[in-house]
């Protein structure tokens, strides 16, 4: 089992930023990728960014040039850096982690972009 708590959501401004924050714990030994996935009102569930336990990274086309996945792996935490934000950024974002047989979700935490 692993567990995922997120931190660092919020309110801000068009063009703001902010960094979300997720540190896990249990069988961290198993993870082999972490990242975070956004769901906005009325849609479904959405890749934001991914890195691996080697440092690859995925991000979404809408999110590239903008937001910035990295690892912690001493302190188990990944990070989201959010940067140049937009109104249709406005999402619960959840932290994830895959093992080779589960997948795990933090609570989420809201972003809202908004002036």
């Amino acid at each position: 089992q692993v567990q995922l708590v997120e931190s660092g959501g919020g309110l801000v401004q068009p063009g703001g930023s902010l960094r979300l924050s997720c540190v896990a714990s249990g069988s961290i030994w198993s993870i082999y990728a972490m990242g975070w996935y956004r769901q906005a009102p009325g849609n479904q569930r959405e890749l934001a960014a991914l890195v691996t336990r080697g440092g690859t990274t995925n991000y979404a086309d809408s999110v590239k040039g903008r937001f910035t996945i990295s690892r912690d792996n001493a302190k188990n935490t990944v990070y989201l850096q959010m940067n140049s934000l937009q109104p249709e950024d406005t999402a619960v974002y959840y932290c994830h982690s895959r093992t080779t047989t589960s997948m795990y979700w933090g609570q989420g935490t809201q972003v809202t972009v908004s002036s």
